[in-house]
C-alpha cells in the first residue's frame, strides 16, 4: 500500500488530509513540524510527502533541501500563493505545488498524477483485512487466497470503490452485468450472499431495504 507522509502543522487541515487519504486507500502518517519530519524519515520509508511550507522549527523549503537526496516525490501545500513562491518550489525540485484552500478531490488527483509519474501507483486496493490485486485478479484475506468467480470479483471491487454508498440493484446490474442483461435482480442477491460467506463480510455488506446494498467501513 502507498505510504504518504503529511507534514502539516494546522490540525484541522492535517485531519482532513488524513481522512481523504484513508478514503482513497492510502496509508499516511502525520507530523507537525520540520524536525519531526526529519526524524520520521530516518525511521520509516514513504512513497510521497505532502509538505507545508510555513512549518515550525524547519520551514518546508529548508526541509526539502535536507531531504531532496532521498528521492521521494514531494507536493508542497501552502497558503503562500504568490507566483514567486510557486516558481521557487517547483524549481527547487518539488513535483507539484497546491495552494490552500483546496478541495480533497483536487489533492487526490494531484497525488495520483505524481505517483503515476514515479510508477508508484499500486494495483492493490485494501478493505479491512482484504487485499484485492487488480491486475492478477486475486483476493487475499489475512494473507490467504480466496477463490472468487469473475462476477464476484468485479462486484467486490465496485463495492469497495463505493464503500459507505448505497448501491441499488439496478446500478449493480448496470455496472457488473451491463445494460443488456435480461436476467433477474435475484442474481445480485445471490452474489452478495456468496461474498458475505466467502469473505466473512456479513456485518459489512448491509442490505438497504427495497433499494440494494452498502459496504460499510
Amino acid at each position: 500500500m502507498i505510504n504518504i507522509l503529511v507534514v502539516e502543522d494546522d490540525l484541522p487541515i492535517s485531519n482532513l488530509i488524513k481522512l481523504n487519504l484513508k478514503m482513497a486507500n492510502y496509508r499516511s502518517e502525520v507530523v507537525f513540524d520540520g524536525e519531526d519530519a526529519l526524524r520520521v524519515l530516518e525511521e520509516s520509508s514513504f512513497d510521497l510527502i505532502l509538505l507545508d511550507v510555513m512549518l515550525p522549527k524547519i520551514d518546508g523549503f529548508a526541509l526539502f533541501e535536507k531531504i531532496k537526496h532521498l528521492g521521494i516525490p514531494v507536493i508542497f501545500l501552502t497558503a503562500r500563493s504568490s507566483v514567486s513562491d510557486k516558481v521557487y518550489g517547483l524549481r527547487s525540485g518539488a513535483d507539484d505545488y497546491i495552494t490552500k484552500p483546496f478541495e480533497g478531490v483536487e489533492l487526490l488527483a494531484r497525488i495520483d498524477n505524481v505517483l503515476r509519474h514515479y510508477n508508484k501507483k499500486t494495483n492493490i486496493i485494501n478493505f479491512e483485512d482484504l487485499e484485492i490485486h487488480l491486475e492478477e485478479m486475486v483476493v487475499k484475506k489475512g494473507g490467504e487466497n480466496i477463490e472468487l468467480t469473475l462476477k464476484e470479483f468485479e462486484l467486490l471491487i465496485f463495492l469497495v470503490q463505493n464503500k459507505n454508498v448505497v448501491l441499488t440493484r439496478d446500478k449493480l446490474i448496470e455496472k457488473i452485468w451491463g445494460y443488456d442483461y435480461i436476467g433477474e435482480s435475484r442474481t445480485i442477491d445471490n452474489h452478495i450472499q456468496k461474498l458475505r460467506k466467502k469473505l466473512d463480510l456479513k456485518d459489512k455488506i448491509k442490505t438497504v431495504f427495497k433499494l440494494g446494498y452498502r459496504l460499510e467501513e
